[in-house]
């Protein structure tokens, strides 16, 4: 039932936005934000949840914790820039979220290089 709170939640933003962007555009961008932060916040604990099955599996597996901390990290900028770059096109900034975006897969390549250098070098012993 919580993804009908969710919804809810989204429906009652989206018509108060729809409302206030004709008379108080201003207001309707400061209501888009706060919902999306909202929206954001009620699915914090479930992700917490998710990192920690992924970091119990990542220690079963006898993966190196930095590259699951890596891994987990390159998710979380993913969201984030995502979430930016959204905001930014609510905002009519098109143009600023494409590069919020670009920004995001850049540092996102450059996170995963350690990973991808990792895993040719265990092909390589594999090989070798």
């Amino acid at each position: 039932m919580e993804i009908v709170q969710i919804v809810g939640l989204g429906l009652l933003a989206g018509m108060l936005i729809s409302l206030l962007r004709q008379h108080k555009p201003e207001l309707a961008m400061q209501l888009s934000i706060a919902a999306g932060v909202m929206l954001f916040m009620l699915m914090v604990a479930r992700v917490l949840r998710v990192v920690e099955v992924l970091q119990t599996l990542a220690s079963r597996a006898s993966l190196e914790q930095a590259h699951m901390d890596t891994v987990l990290k390159i998710i979380g900028i993913a969201y984030v820039a995502d979430f930016g770059a959204q905001v930014l096109t609510d905002a009519g900034e098109r143009a600023v979220a494409t590069k919020v975006e670009m920004a995001g897969k850049i540092i996102i390549m450059l996170m995963a290089v350690p990973i991808v250098l990792a895993v040719l070098d265990s092909i390589l012993k594999l090989l070798g």
